[in-house]
């Protein structure tokens, strides 16, 4: 079943590969499409908002800041320029803190430059090496193979989906193939070449594809665009071939796939260590037991993807309950009825997930043979009899070694 497959996604791939990101368009100056250089702060004082020209919201009292800034890289660097930081924003900035500015030469030379964010650089690079450290730390080789198993996922999404999707390929389609590619790489590197991860990759494909027809069934009978945000709007308008409901449907699909290798892997572990721990067991036992750790699993996954979606959208519940909005208008509105979709279709696939792969990895994990009459043991069963076999004639010596004494 899987070399087929494994021949389809490889055929897929070739078939939608992008051949690199688009040609660069021309700057329109909108949001992120738009040239940034670095900075540092050399003065932050304080000024009267009246006498820089800035006019204060109702209610909102106090001194305004500003903070000179000066250009440290690009053709105009060491050029210096003021930015004013009214009293309600959220963003302060202090004398050396570095920052990231746009950058408008079309724009008259007082206003080419402007903050646009802090340089947050550091604090991420070190955080990701504390992350780095704690997994090979704690998972030894295993752990630095699911690092490299995260940049290929990494390099998959920025080298293959991307692109394909931003060159006008079916989001849908992009995101099978690249989804697939992820799974069987990441899968058998982190987890080795086995049949436990064959079962698990079975497992996660099976329920990809229910995701996949409930996400498009569900999708076009809610009537869902998908064009709910500032950064799905953006992207519409500068590449208006890219199909947005197609793009929130791989968007569920790729979403839903790091939490499905999760279970799969986890359920068919389980399934080889209760057969390991008890030989004799058939698939019809170590189903019932695998299930008994499933349900668990079940019921701990549905909880976390619930509440990680209401944390990605607190902002938007917090507007609805300033509005006073009942729960029927919030749940029904199209933004967050994108969210339930999302996280019930996604939902649906990881509870679908857990009988399936552990009826597999019972049949799967029950159907070795043992050895023929005749044939040595390999693996633990080897190591078994050669310690059945040392344990005899030392038992024998010691029963002679009695007999003499007497």
């Amino acid at each position: 079943m899987l070399i087929p497959f494994a021949v389809a996604v490889l055929a897929g791939l070739v078939a939608l590969w992008p051949g690199g990101t688009p040609a660069e368009q021309e700057h329109t100056g909108v949001g992120f499409d738009q040239p940034t250089e670095s900075a540092r702060i050399t003065e932050v004082r304080e000024v009267g908002c009246e006498d820089v020209g800035v006019r204060l919201a109702d209610g909102v009292r106090g001194a305004c800041a500003q903070a000179t800034v000066e250009v440290t890289s690009g053709e105009n660097a060491g050029r210096t320029f003021t930015q004013v930081v009214p009293p309600d924003a959220t963003q302060r900035y202090e004398v050396g803190q570095k920052v990231t500015v746009a950058y408008s030469p079309e724009a008259p030379e007082e206003l080419q430059y402007s903050i646009r964010d802090v340089d947050r650089k550091l604090p991420i690079l070190l955080l990701a090496g504390i992350f780095a450290l704690a997994v090979v730390a704690v998972g030894r080789l295993r752990g630095l193979l699911a690092l490299a198993g995260l940049g290929v996922s990494f390099a998959v999404l920025t080298l293959f989906i991307l692109p394909a999707v931003l060159r006008g390929s079916n989001p849908l389609a992009v995101a099978v193939v690249g989804g697939s590619l992820i799974m069987l790489l990441t899968l058998y590197l982190c987890h080795g070449l086995n049949a436990r991860t064959s079962v698990a990759v079975l497992g996660t494909l099976a329920s990809l594809v229910l995701i996949g027809v409930l996400g498009s069934w569900f999708i076009d009978l809610a009537h869902l665009t998908g064009n709910t945000d500032e950064q799905t709007a953006l992207v519409h308008g500068l590449y208006p071939g890219i199909e947005v409901r197609g793009l929130l449907l791989a968007g569920i699909l790729i979403g839903s796939l790091g939490v499905l290798d999760d279970v799969t892997v986890t359920q068919t572990s389980a399934v080889w260590e209760l057969k390991r721990a008890d030989p004799a067991a058939g698939w019809l036992r170590l189903y019932r037991a695998g299930m008994r750790i499933g349900r668990d699993h079940i019921a701990s996954v549905v909880n976390t993807l619930v509440l990680a979606y209401a944390g990605a959208a607190l902002p938007l519940l917090l507007l609805f309950t300033i509005a006073h909005s009942d729960v029927g208008t919030v749940a029904f509105s199209e933004v967050v009825s994108e969210e339930i979709v999302r996280t019930l279709v996604g939902s649906v696939g990881l509870v679908a997930s857990v009988p399936l792969t552990t009826l597999l990895a019972a049949l799967v994990v029950n159907a070795d043979r043992p050895p023929a009459a005749g044939r040595p043991a390999t693996g633990e069963a080897a190591a078994e009899g050669a310690g059945a076999g040392a344990a005899v004639p030392a038992q024998a010596t010691s029963h002679r070694r009695r007999r003499r004494k007497r």
